[in-house]
């Protein structure tokens, strides 16, 4: 019942927010060329890795380790603040990678630090938005 309701709120998502989609890819375009989307290889369900997709908000570095900081543009620092970044996820949900509700996919990275109690959050699929998001975002200490 979740999946079909996921789906059912994704397709939905995607079609209300057209206009965003297309307005934010152009405005990253514009701003930064190709490629607009910005993918990058998450933890999922079962530890399973996925690649979730968001719109690119940061140019190329010009030199090494230049910072992120650096490398925000103003549109990009405008769909963070507004999320319109994380709109492209939708497709994930399509995919069954994520769904709408649920922890949100960690940086493969960060796995061999988890604690078997953090591990837990592999139970479920991992979501677009969640207790965390809700109560804190990045304000949130680990």
């Amino acid at each position: 019942m979740k999946r079909v309701l996921d789906v059912g709120a994704a397709a939905a998502g995607l079609l209300v927010s057209a206009p965003l989609v297309v307005g934010t890819g152009l405005a990253v375009r514009v701003s930064m060329g190709s490629p607009v989307l910005f993918t990058q290889e998450r933890v999922g369900r079962d530890e399973r890795r996925f690649r979730i997709y968001k719109f690119r908000s940061m140019r190329a570095p010009r030199f090494e380790g230049e910072g992120d900081e650096a490398r925000l543009t103003r549109v990009g620092r405008f769909i963070r603040s507004t999320s319109l970044d994380e709109l492209p996820q939708l497709l994930n949900v399509l995919k069954g990678d994520m769904s709408l509700v649920g922890p949100r996919p960690l940086l493969v990275r960060y796995l061999p630090r988890y604690s078997e109690r953090q591990r837990l959050r592999h139970a479920v699929l991992p979501g677009l938005t969640g207790w965390a998001q809700v109560e804190g975002r990045n304000a949130l200490s680990w």
